[in-house]
């Protein structure tokens, strides 16, 4: 996009008929004070659909034989701040099952948030604010031919295969170790492999059938994905932006295959190229939102079946969040100001687990805190497993900052929805089957220094932190997972040694090895 945007200093008006633009709702200004004012967070998705294709592929999936679905694979938000000139990555799981995935009717559906896209680019764009509090400023999406089409008019790519790998579901079959130049048809086969096998140096069998499984999937696939995004932005560095002029014919190639909301303008565009073109992105902080990866199979939801998911996981999301925004633990994501003291807060409780008690021990605890407690009742359970949701009714910046407290008073599967409140309480609290009740309050203190780049791993929270525990039904250990999950995922995720990463300096590619 930046390459791009190099090139509309002398071609704005040619650009603008080429790039591809549409209307997204929800796309908010961003926080106008504290240290993230001014800052740009730029959602990117690369989306599954193949009966939007302007051509059929067969090794895609076709559309004539109800391969029709449409599913944001990858979502990724870039996070730039024109102050500092600093650039950042956060990616959120394809699995991770979030409560307002999909808008039903007059309320709202949980399910995967790659399902929010098959409902438009606006449903996901409300589902990542709604229930991360993260606001998007900006939309840009590529499909599988736009992609291709992208790594193609760049010359294409060159990545180093330690080891023999294959993915029969993405096509990718590379045979023998090394350098290899990649095409854009070759380079979408690395970045959608998420069923990878790999022959280690143990592996004796010639034959990529009987070769081991990596056991992370779509987590797996993220971490190669941020490794290939490094080794574009070089290619794209090594290109220049210095002289758009000699730029027309990959302009011209890059342009229609752009699609972008309708507010993201050709200045702008320029704008962000004049301001970030020096910045190196093989220096950028890219996080992957941890969570906790279910172990049941399917996942069934009021009695639906919703395939493997995921499930988040805190205070270690919000550490991230935080990091990202360059924002601390007591500052509104949505605004960028303080959040209110829990006295402003009116919040009832439900109980969402059947567990005995547990609306009245949370109610307690919370009161502790500070929260105005007005009511208690019970709810119909979702499931074995499920998520502790702190709901608030009405998408303003009061509501939205009530919920941000309350949520990051808590620590466990928890997670911010948009919803229907009961008693009438700004937020509603519907417990889950794993989490605790703070010993305090989030303050500026706590969660990321304003500004903080830092890339660490944030500790996860122990089953017994002090101060009320509301609920202890299913918990593991110290990692606040229901049974049934793995302990939370890591934020940054060095490669394995099968993955394919940029080759030594001055290694060129060849195609020798690369299957079909």
């Amino acid at each position: 996009m930046v390459l791009l945007a190099g090139g509309v200093i002398g071609y704005g008006l040619y650009l603008a008929n080429k790039v591809h633009r549409v209307a997204v709702g929800g796309l908010t200004s961003g926080p106008t004070t504290g240290a993230d004012a001014g800052t740009t967070n730029i959602l990117l998705v690369g989306s599954t659909t193949r009966c939007g294709l302007q051509k059929q592929t067969p090794a895609f999936g076709l559309c004539t034989q109800t391969v029709n679905g449409v599913n944001s694979d990858v979502i990724m938000i870039l996070h730039l701040n024109p102050s500092t000139k600093s650039v950042r990555l956060l990616s959120i799981p394809r699995d991770l099952f979030i409560p307002n995935s999909r808008r039903t009717g007059t309320g709202y559906g949980a399910y995967k948030i790659a399902n929010s896209l098959y409902q438009g680019p606006s449903q996901l764009v409300a589902a990542i604010e709604e229930d991360f509090g993260i606001p998007i400023q900006h939309y840009v999406e590529l499909n599988f031919d736009t992609f291709a089409a992208v790594v193609t008019a760049l010359g294409g790519v060159t990545m180093e295969f330690p080891e023999p790998v294959h993915d029969a579901y993405s096509g990718l079959n590379v045979l023998v170790p090394g350098c290899h130049h990649l095409d854009g048809f070759q380079a979408l086969q690395v970045v959608r492999a998420r069923h990878l096998q790999y022959k280690a140096p143990t592996v004796t069998a010639t034959t990529p059938a009987t070769w081991p499984y990596e056991t992370q999937s779509d987590l797996a696939r993220i971490r190669r994905d941020h490794e290939f995004l490094r080794v574009l932005a070089s290619k794209v560095a090594h290109r220049g932006l210095s002289n758009p002029a000699s730029d027309l014919s990959l302009i011209s190639a890059l342009a229609p295959n752009l699609t972008v909301d309708s507010g993201m303008s050709t200045s702008y565009m320029a704008t962000l190229a004049l301001t970030f073109h020096g910045v190196s992105f093989n220096s950028a902080p890219q996080w992957t939102l941890p969570v906790l990866v279910g172990t049941f199979g399917t996942y069934r939801y009021r009695g639906f079946a919703k395939g493997s998911v995921e499930f988040p996981i805190q205070p270690d999301d919000q550490s991230i969040v935080n990091q990202f925004l360059g924002i601390n633990d007591a500052t509104n994501s949505l605004t960028g100001q303080p959040l209110p003291a829990p006295s402003s807060v009116t919040v009832s409780v439900l109980n969402g687990t059947g567990v005995a008690t547990q609306a009245t021990t949370t109610s307690q605890a919370l009161g502790k805190l500070g929260f105005q407690m007005v009511g208690v009742g019970t709810t119909t359970p979702v499931g074995t497993e499920s998520e502790t949701l702190v709901t608030y009714a009405h998408r303003t910046p009061a509501d939205e900052a009530a919920a941000q407290l309350v949520a990051r008073s808590l620590s466990g599967s928890v997670i911010m929805a948009y919803g229907k409140t009961a008693d009438g309480a700004d937020v509603t609290v519907t417990t889950g089957t794993s989490f605790t009740v703070n010993a305090s309050p989030p303050s500026a203190a706590t969660g990321a220094a304003s500004g903080s780049t830092t890339s660490s791993t944030p500790s996860t929270p122990s089953a017994t932190t002090s101060g009320a525990t509301a609920a202890t039904s299913g918990t593991t250990g110290t990692t606040g997972a229901t049974t049934g999950f793995m302990p939370p995922t890591k934020a940054v995720n060095a490669l394995k040694p099968y993955d394919p990463r940029a080759c030594p300096a001055g290694v060129t590619g060849n195609a020798t090895g690369w299957g079909s």
